[in-house]
């Protein structure tokens, strides 16, 4: 997935730099609209007319920094409180809807042989250093046994060799109840003593058991793998920006909406609030890849979103804006960008809320919501609060750091220079700026 998903955006971006002017070049002036050509052959500059909706959100939260940023954080902050109690897991037929084969399936088994009959555990025992094979795996039988947290325990089964015996472990809860992985933390505690007083290496597997695994295995990952993805962002932004604060901001932005769209995943698939508006059958524990698989996806969008609007900000500032109007500029020419954007991807994610299965709807709902807090609230709300409070501090870069990192030059600043058209090159002097003024 994850090499089909780079391979994919580099085609696309080496279809955006190479064949996408080439169509443009040879349309012409037909790629633009007739108003617009009409303008252009009589030599005349659209009128501007009725500011665009971007413009118009851009002046107010202009107006009333405090408010909107204070409005948004506190929002996003209370959704995602529930996910304090993520529980991760993996979905089992148990959580299928009850029309389908499997859920049928599952509960009758559950009726007639118990629920952890659905999930029973392996456990393999290796007695090549036990001085008596049997017994050791006799030894391990009788333990497991005695905790008494097992419907069933099967008697002890030797490969042809003999050196390797499996038993079956019957639980009394479901593959993905927390007594069942209780049962197996415990087994797993016995392998210490069953070496020392035998010989033999225990070891157990199963769905459960699996499921256990394959959550520490991701959660592990997750701060390593943030802080990667995060960290490059971060250095990446500061050099298309020449800013510190800007990549800071686009950051803790991006966490936050995360954070937000994981409570809002909790509450409806663990908690079961609003359960039959999206369909949710059987509430339970979030599926062990989500939170690594929506930071991954939604923070390729959210940097995409940040740099459509701030490039065009960055861009205005440079060129001798002051750094309101440089927000609203970024509004008025990038917000229905990213809107259309958001919306098309929303849509996207949205269409797999309507299947049965769960995990594929609560990928859908978690994708969703994401990009819905991350466009609308930090990019459309936060972003502009933030840098109207900054003022010109948001582009300030250390001079040290300045010299340091290579100048892409994304506002065309030397082209201007070189066309001999130094209007925009070096930007006039700016008086100090009070947020909301």
């Amino acid at each position: 997935m994850g090499l089909a998903a780079a391979a994919t955006v580099g085609i696309a971006v080496l279809i955006a730099l190479t064949m996408t002017p080439a169509l443009l070049g040879f349309a012409g002036r037909k790629a633009l609209s007739r108003k617009d050509r009409k303008a252009t052959a009589a030599g005349q500059r659209t009128e501007p007319g009725k500011p665009k909706l971007g413009t118009r959100w851009a002046r107010f939260v202009l107006r009333r920094p405090v408010t909107v940023l204070l409005t948004a954080v506190l929002g996003l902050g209370v959704i995602a409180v529930p996910a304090a109690g993520l529980e991760l897991g993996l979905p089992d037929e148990g959580s299928a809807a009850p029309d389908t084969t499997q859920r049928k399936a599952y509960d009758m088994l559950s009726e007639s042989f118990g629920a952890g009959f659905n999930g029973p555990l392996m456990v393999t025992v290796d007695t090549l250093g036990a001085d008596d094979p049997k017994a050791a795996a006799e030894s391990v039988g009788k333990e497991i046994t005695a905790l008494g947290e097992a419907a069933a325990v099967t008697p002890a089964t030797f490969n042809e060799q003999g050196d390797t015996a499996v038993l079956t472990v019957v639980p009394r809860t479901g593959p993905s109840d927390a007594a069942t992985e209780e049962l197996v933390r415990d087994i797993r505690a016995l392998s210490g003593d069953i070496r020392s007083e035998t010989g033999a290496t225990m070891l157990v597997t199963g769905m459960t058991a699996m499921t256990i695994d394959f959550s520490q295995t991701l959660d592990d990952a997750l701060i390593p793998y943030l802080a990667l993805v995060v960290g490059l962002a971060f250095l990446l932004l500061m050099l298309v920006f020449r800013s510190v604060l800007v990549p800071l901001k686009a950051a803790l932005g991006f966490l936050l909406s995360v954070a937000a769209a994981l409570g809002a995943v909790v509450a409806v698939f663990q908690w079961g609030w609003l359960a039959d508006v999206f369909g949710v059958d059987q509430p339970g524990p979030i599926m062990s890849m989500m939170p690594i698989f929506m930071i991954g996806v939604v923070f390729g969008l959210a940097m995409d979103y940040e740099v459509f609007l701030v490039t065009r900000m960055r861009e205005a500032y440079v060129h001798g804006s002051s750094a309101a109007d440089s927000v609203t500029t970024g509004f008025t020419h990038g917000g229905r960008v990213v809107a259309a954007a958001a919306i098309i991807m929303i849509s996207v994610f949205s269409g797999f809320i309507m299947e049965n299965d769960d995990m594929i709807k609560m990928m859908g709902f978690g994708l969703a919501v994401a990009v819905l807090f991350d466009a609308f609230v930090v990019r459309m709300a936060i972003v502009p609060a933030v840098l109207a409070l900054l003022g010109t501090k948001a582009w300030w870069l250390p001079a040290w750091l300045d010299r340091l990192l290579p100048n892409v030059d994304v506002e065309g600043e030397k082209l201007h220079k070189e066309l001999g058209d130094t209007t925009g090159s070096v930007p006039p002097a700016r008086e100090p700026e009070t947020a909301g003024v």
